[in-house]
């Protein structure tokens, strides 16, 4: 595992992004782990986490695109953060872009903040974490309906490796296979729980033999593989 992608799973522990315990999601569902990325709130909690989307952006997509699109509203600064990291780290100016909750009809009017997409401009769509693919649902027909656009791909920052709407192919899987473009995250659950079992983070062992049981209970339910 790349060493960027340790250091993203113990910042998420550190910012107390990722919890592992009981949480009921709004689906209804009794999950072991719940991430809120609404709790990046420091400036420099924003810079590290743009730091790591653009590393996993430029690994997955280089700088062969020109727009990222952040969904409102917690793609909003996400899209800002990882928009300056990628300047700062690999010297490419690309523009941000999101949408509005409802249309706006004066000055700055339109459904989107930020720069516009025009003809021709590569997009990559940026979120923080998807279930079910239902965000992608919603984003695809705002970003397509700005012109003749190229979606690049979607990059999320964990993979939670549930199945998707269909319920038997992951959340991801179904994007790649119903939009035809990419989709990645920095890191997979399988990913969290190899560097996490039983291993001190920030001083305890976030994971231990409890919290594995039940992570391997849900995903005998939830999985998809």
């Amino acid at each position: 595992m790349e060493g960027y992608k340790k250091e993203f799973i113990e910042f998420m522990v550190e910012s107390d992004v990722l919890r592992f315990g009981e949480f009921t999601l709004k689906s209804g569902r009794k999950s072991p782990f719940f991430m809120n990325a609404g709790a990046y709130v420091t400036g420099t909690q924003l810079m590290r986490l743009g730091e790591y989307y653009a590393r996993a952006i430029h690994e997955n997509y280089g700088d062969d695109f020109d727009v990222l699109f952040g969904p409102a509203y917690k793609g909003i600064p996400l899209a800002v953060a990882a928009t300056i990291a990628f300047s700062r780290l690999y010297g490419k100016e690309i523009r941000y872009c999101s949408n509005r909750k409802e249309i706006k009809d004066h000055g700055d009017a339109g459904i989107l903040l930020g720069s516009g997409i025009k003809d021709g401009d590569r997009v990559v769509i940026i979120e923080d974490v998807t279930t079910s693919g239902k965000s992608v649902e919603e984003t695809f027909p705002i970003v397509k309906a700005q012109g003749a656009v190229e979606i690049k791909g979607l990059m999320v920052s964990l993979d939670r490796m549930e199945k998707g709407l269909t319920g038997t192919k992951g959340a991801l899987d179904e994007i790649r296979e119903k939009y035809g473009f990419e989709a990645h995250a920095i890191v997979t659950m399988e990913e969290v729980v190899e560097h996490l079992y039983n291993r001190p983070c920030l001083g305890r062992v976030v994971i231990d033999d409890g919290i594995k049981a039940a992570l391997d209970e849900y995903y005998k339910q939830y999985g998809w593989k």
